[in-house]
């Protein structure tokens, strides 16, 4: 297995953190979220690792793994991205993809790698804990993720309107077959250019409408049922609450940064 993660995004919503730092590189309890999340994938076993940069790359790119470059960062979004790494979704190896600001514990990463279904993502039941703790209404910030009679996610990425529909939660973390890999590439091509992909062009859809578009198209998305132990960093607010937390010695009942 082979990993891709998403870092080409500016990160405005951290201000000052991200002016000249790329996202995954700020860091939260003393180390950088880049560096946390490379740290886990390697304990569990998947070293060859591939950065999508765009922001600052150089910044990253002094890490020593292994780049590829969105030029056009900041008037695309994260498929777009992923799509600058078509040529790793085309190496012929199984593919986990995630997102730079996100961190996990070791057991979360194992859950995805030992996952055998060609298309499934990580999946938060836990979910209403980390929001709580964010102190965010989670019918203006989380996103509806329902399941099939099958087993299988039939929805995710809307705006809910109650809490039923909001199954668990999507952690942008996700696992591709080998197989499955690289023809998400091929139905990526084939999507018109101008959408609309939830009021968005292809270039500016988001992560959540394409795995939709898969979905929808004939390709069941399998569920990896996970409980807490990650952590995604979007704002100013969050990183606050998580050094608090984290001073406090009570992160822990979120995620445990001693593994991460």
């Amino acid at each position: 297995m082979i990993g891709i993660i998403l870092a080409a995004g500016t990160g405005t919503r951290l201000g000052t953190h991200t002016a000249n730092t790329p996202k995954g590189l700020v860091p939260l309890a003393g180390r950088g979220l880049l560096e946390r999340q490379l740290s886990v994938l390697a304990t569990a076993g998947l070293r060859d690792v591939t950065i999508v940069t765009g922001h600052c790359a150089e910044r990253i790119d002094a890490l020593g793994h292994a780049t590829r470059h969105n030029a056009r960062y900041r008037s695309t979004n994260m498929v777009a991205s992923l799509m600058c790494a078509a040529d790793r979704l085309r190496a012929g190896d199984d593919v986990l993809v995630a997102y730079a600001d996100i961190v996990y514990e070791p057991r979360v990463a194992q859950a995805v790698m030992r996952c055998s279904a060609p298309f499934a993502t990580a999946v938060d039941r836990s979910w209403a804990d980390l929001w709580s703790a964010r102190g965010e209404d989670p019918l203006t910030t989380a996103e509806t993720l329902r399941i099939g009679e099958n087993g299988t996610i039939r929805e995710l990425g809307k705006k809910a309107r109650t809490l039923e529909e909001i199954e668990g939660q999507y952690m942008g973390l996700t696992r591709l077959s080998a197989d499955f890999a690289a023809q998400v590439v091929e139905i990526h091509e084939r999507l018109d250019p101008h959408g609309p992909y939830d009021g968005r062009d292809r270039d500016n859809m988001y992560m959540t409408s394409f795995l939709q578009h898969l979905i929808d198209t004939g390709h069941p998305l399998t569920p990896i049922w996970v409980d807490g132990g990650w952590l995604e960093l979007d704002t100013t607010e969050d990183l606050e609450i998580y050094e608090r937390l984290w001073t406090d010695g009570q992160l822990r009942a979120l995620c445990d940064l001693s593994t991460a």
